[in-house]
């Protein structure tokens, strides 16, 4: 049976473990990582586990990428990169707003950096507050 590349994830987090408690060498670990990437079945990935204790591939826990501690972490920080980014561009934009009315004499144009903040931080602001932690909206 075909392998998935989930199922290589779960192999190689195991081939870890067993790296970081000292069963296996660093040449070990880095000969089965690049036979495990090239692997295609379950067999070949048994086979890369077979010597090691306890290891049933039908019974390896999912990869720490899908527990809700790691996708909420991952999602804090999504959103306070989306946040950062709006508040660095709405400061260029008045920055570059305040030096055409200096350069003016002292005459300001029209606040335009607001047209630029204002819908950009309404949709951030609704994502933010109305979105579950899979980035869908809410119903």
């Amino acid at each position: 049976m075909r392998a998935s590349d989930g199922d290589r994830d779960k192999v190689a987090t195991v081939l870890r473990e067993h790296y970081a408690q000292g069963r296996l060498t660093g040449e070990e670990f880095d000969e089965r990582l690049e036979r495990l990437y090239t692997s295609k079945t379950y067999g070949e990935l048994a086979t890369l586990t077979s010597d090691l204790p306890d290891v049933d591939l039908r019974r390896l826990p999912a990869t720490s990428q899908n527990h809700p501690e790691r996708r909420s972490e991952a999602r804090h920080k999504g959103v306070k990169a989306l946040w950062a980014t709006w508040a660095v561009a709405s400061g260029v934009n008045w920055t570059i707003w305040f030096i055409l009315g200096v350069t003016n004499g002292l005459d300001f144009p029209y606040p335009w950096p607001l047209w630029v903040m204002g819908p950009w931080g309404v949709v951030l602001l609704l994502s933010t507050f109305f979105a579950d932690p899979d980035g869908k909206a809410k119903r």
